[in-house]
């Protein structure tokens, strides 16, 4: 395994269990054949299919935080 710099670190440490959660959830619906406790070893899957997965963890991350800025507004 490499050994360069790691730089996506949470802001936050105690949101780790929601992000794999969050994967794996993702991956489920998308009908990646990985397993939760699996250790984010996924070197069967092919790196679009983890790109695939990462992508649509931003896009309803985004998502959840536009909905969120629309309802603030709202309330004002």
């Amino acid at each position: 395994m490499a050994g360069g710099q790691k730089r996506n670190t949470l802001v936050n440490p105690l949101a780790h269990k929601a992000m794999d959660d969050f994967k794996y959830e993702i991956a489920r619906e998308m009908g990646l054949p990985v397993q939760q406790g699996s250790e984010d070893y996924w070197g069967h899957l092919t790196s679009r299919d983890c790109g695939a997965v990462g992508g649509e963890m931003v896009r309803r991350m985004v998502a959840q935080y536009q909905m969120n800025l629309v309802a603030q507004n709202q309330e004002l």
